[in-house]
């Protein structure tokens, strides 16, 4: 087996989450946004970092503004 196989390029799993995210939100609207990431973490081996841009960007109070 070869090596290369193994190898995704940089930011595939995250662009993977992402569209998975988008298909399940989709498809599970009751969910939650956040319980829906939570899974995409683990689902898709996502960095800490990584899972923490996907609630800043499409957790549940994404796009809230603060009315402050």
């Amino acid at each position: 087996m070869s090596a290369k196989n193994d190898i995704q390029p940089s930011g595939e799993k995250l662009r993977r989450a992402v569209k998975w995210l988008s298909e399940m939100t989709q498809a599970c609207p009751d969910k939650s946004r956040q319980a829906i990431i939570s899974e995409a973490v683990v689902r898709f081996d996502l960095s800490p970092k990584e899972g923490q841009f996907l609630s800043s960007k499409f957790g549940d109070s994404a796009g809230a503004e603060n009315p402050k």
